[in-house]
């Protein structure tokens, strides 16, 4: 017997060019911008940024295609594909990074094989070379 209270996971959230939206976005699935987003973005699912797409705000999901515009940090999970079109202005932490020929990409990148914890692959408060008593 099926359950009718699960949610479907093949919806896809989708925010068209000429929309506008103000304020911080958080989903359990995945979700297409065309239109602008002035915010932050946490979803559990794909963030697919299209040509038209912009974002002034943070990026937390588990996959991402950008063709669109970035002005924020992004957090990916999984791969991150930043396509010819694509313009990101601020760091990047993923786990794997795909960058077309033409993309243009300003500020710093952290990778790591695990990045559950938003990319803090090292451990905090040890300095190299510090003595270990």
């Amino acid at each position: 017997m099926a359950k009718y209270n699960e949610t479907e996971p093949a919806a896809i959230n989708l925010i068209s060019s000429g929309t506008d939206i103000t304020g911080d976005v958080k989903s359990g699935g995945d979700i297409r911008i065309d239109g602008s987003l002035t915010g932050n973005l946490n979803t559990k699912g794909k963030v697919v940024i299209g040509p038209t797409g912009k974002i002034n705000g943070e990026v937390i999901c588990k996959n991402s295609e950008v063709s669109g515009i970035v002005e924020g940090r992004i957090k990916v999970n999984q791969l991150l594909i930043l396509k010819a079109s694509s313009k990101i202005l601020g760091d990047i932490a993923t786990s794997k990074l795909s960058i077309e020929p033409g993309a243009i990409f300003s500020g710093n990148c952290k990778m790591s094989e695990n990045n559950s914890n938003g990319g803090a692959g090292t451990e905090k408060g040890k300095e190299p070379g510090s003595p270990g008593k």
